[in-house]
C-alpha cells in the first residue's frame, strides 16, 4: 500500500507526518446510532468475505462515512451524498501508485458487470500534478465504464484519514444505501473477480428490501 504525499494536515511537521508508528486518529466522529443495522448486514456477509477479498474488513460498529466531496470529469462538485439511495464502492488511487494501477480494470469490470441504479463503483483520482495524467493513463488502458472522478486536494483522503479509514492508496470501502460504511480494505484487491461480484450482490440483494433511514 502506498502512502499519499502531502496528507498531512498543516498543523503537523514533516517530521510528525512522516511517522508511522504514530497513534492512529480517532474514530469516534465517524460513529452513528442511525448506522446500526448496518452492522448486522455487514455481519451476514462475513461468509463471503474470502479468497480474493478475504483481506475485506467488515463493520463491526455503526459507522458513517465522512460527507466527503470531489469534482467529475467536467469539474462540477460531486459528493457521497448524490449517491445515497445506492450501494457504492469507494475507491481512492493515484497514477504513480502501482497497486491502485493495476486494479483499475478489475473496478472496471465490476462497474460494467453489476454497475446501474441499485449500485456504483466511484473511483476517486488524487492526483495532485497534471490533471490530464489520469484520464490519460485510463484510457490507455482501455478503461470504459468508470465515471471519473479527482480531488487533487487530496480532502477525501484526508476526512478518511481523520475517521482511521485511510492511510496509504488504495483505499476501498463498500457504502450502503444510507451511506454507512459495511467495509473497509487498505490494499488492492482483485475487484472484478468473483469472490467480489459475489459479496455486491449479495449487499446489493440485502438493501434492496431495507427501509431507507429516516430524514
Amino acid at each position: 500500500m502506498n502512502r499519499v504525499p502531502g496528507n498531512a494536515p498543516a498543523t503537523q511537521t514533516a517530521a510528525s507526518a512522516s511517522d508511522t508508528s504514530a497513534a492512529a486518529p480517532s474514530a469516534a466522529t465517524a460513529a452513528d446510532p442511525a448506522c446500526k443495522a448496518s452492522v448486522a448486514r455487514a455481519e451476514a456477509l462475513r461468509p463471503l468475505a474470502k479468497g480474493d477479498i478475504a483481506a475485506l474488513s467488515l463493520a463491526t460498529e455503526p459507522r458513517r462515512l465522512p460527507p466527503l466531496s470531489f469534482a467529475n470529469r467536467d469539474g462540477q462538485t460531486v459528493s457521497l451524498a448524490d449517491f445515497k439511495g445506492r450501494v457504492v464502492l469507494v475507491n481512492l488511487w493515484a497514477t504513480w501508485c502501482v497497486p491502485c494501477r493495476k486494479e483499475m480494470p478489475a473496478l472496471d469490470h465490476l462497474q460494467a458487470t453489476l454497475g446501474g441504479p441499485d449500485f456504483e463503483v466511484v473511483a476517486i483520482n488524487l492526483d495532485t500534478r497534471d490533471p490530464e495524467k489520469p484520464k490519460a493513463f485510463l484510457a490507455d488502458i482501455g478503461i470504459g465504464h468508470l465515471a471519473f472522478y479527482t480531488d487533487p486536494a487530496t480532502r477525501t483522503f484526508q476526512a478518511l484519514r481523520a475517521v482511521g479509514r485511510g492511510f496509504g492508496l488504495p483505499t476501498t470501502l463498500i457504502v450502503d444505501r444510507d451511506g454507512c460504511e459495511l467495509a473497509y480494505l487498505a490494499g488492492p484487491a482483485e475487484w472484478g473477480g468473483s469472490d467480489a461480484r459475489a459479496l455486491i450482490r449479495a449487499v446489493v440483494d440485502g438493501a434492496a428490501g431495507a427501509t431507507p433511514a429516516a430524514n
